[in-house]
């Protein structure tokens, strides 16, 4: 616990912003380049040295408008700790006020910047494993930018991230069971993404005896049966992305990301596209369930570097054939 006028090197301490399972946050002053930022420290300050710069290592490779920025990792006077940009805004739990549904365009456009940031981190091989309101800092211009990667873990050789780590309320099926995959990311989108259309969660956290219903999707009713405003392509893109059965699921973040922009015109309404200028044109509600929204709503989409569309066997991150069963990937 650091006290207010703490001094960790340069970094003056100025309030604490939170703290979660992993580690504290705590808004600090670069007393060099007058500067404010937040710096993590970590719970666990004894572990190994390697271990303690996963994270800050893990951020290093993550360079996007959307994912809050690491500056460095220090460690002072016995004290490890992580320096990001910091963000001035609430937290998304802050602005989901329960039991009151947000604007559609407004989810269309929060749902937007969050899946470009886990599409750019799952292309360089990254899982978040505990995406939550919480864990989404909304700044005061708008840009959302997702925080808390102290779960994280790249993804390349192995199937699958091993140990159940996430919140309950937002983990998939797979996660229960330790098998957490990128579109275990895409079912937690999908639950924020409930809870933002509707003020609640699509069930409460599952109790051991619940794990089975959870399995076969017996615990989600569609928001739109909560929010009759809830349009119905979004609708289903909320329920395809909580598809229990992996299989059926989105799997790739970018499929997710254009059936809202075929649906919703998100570049009209997402304020996240200083990378990528796009003109498209806003699309009246009453005319958003077109032919290809529904089609791929209803097809499965396969992921390289997850498991063989064919045979559904694991596969290398970089396999373009399935050793299995010799089918092109």
């Amino acid at each position: 616990m650091l006290f207010r006028g703490q001094m960790l090197g340069k970094y003056k301490i100025l309030s604490p912003l939170g703290s979660g399972g992993f580690g504290a946050v705590y808004l600090a002053k670069d007393t060099w380049i007058d500067k404010d930022v937040a710096i993590k420290v970590p719970h666990k300050q004894n572990l190994d040295f390697s271990e303690l710069l996963r994270e800050p290592r893990l951020l290093a490779a993550l360079d996007h408008p959307n994912i809050v920025s690491i500056t460095t990792a220090e460690k002072t006077s016995e004290v490890f700790f992580i320096v990001m940009e910091y963000v001035e805004g609430d937290t998304l739990e802050d602005i989901i006020v329960h039991g009151e549904a947000l604007e559609t365009d407004r989810v269309v456009d929060y749902a937007t910047q969050i899946g470009r940031a886990l599409d750019h981190a799952h292309r360089q091989g990254v899982i978040h494993r505990d995406l939550r309101p919480p864990n989404v800092l909304v700044s005061n211009t708008g840009i959302l930018k997702v925080a808390d990667f102290g779960t994280s873990r790249f993804l390349e050789i192995a199937a699958h991230g091993t140990t159940v780590i996430g919140s309950p309320p937002y983990m998939a099926p797979e996660q229960f069971e330790g098998k957490a995959v990128f579109a275990s990311d895409l079912y937690s989108l999908g639950i924020t993404m409930y809870q933002m259309l509707t003020g609640t969660l699509p069930y409460d956290p599952p109790a051991p005896s619940d794990l089975e219903k959870l399995m076969r999707g017996d615990l989600v009713r569609p928001p739109r049966l909560r929010n009759r405003a809830v349009p119905k392509p979004m609708d289903n893109i909320v329920m395809k992305a909580l598809e229990p059965e992996l299989s059926m699921r989105y799997q790739r973040v970018s499929d997710l990301l254009a059936d809202l922009d075929h649906a919703f015109g998100t570049a009209v309404h997402t304020q996240s596209t200083m990378d990528q200028k796009v003109d498209t044109p806003a699309v009246e509600h009453q005319h958003l369930e077109s032919e290809a929204v529904q089609r791929r709503l209803r097809t499965p989409t396969p992921v390289p570097g997850q498991f063989c569309w064919q045979c559904h066997k694991p596969l290398h991150a970089r396999a373009d054939q399935c050793p299995f069963c010799g089918e092109t990937q």
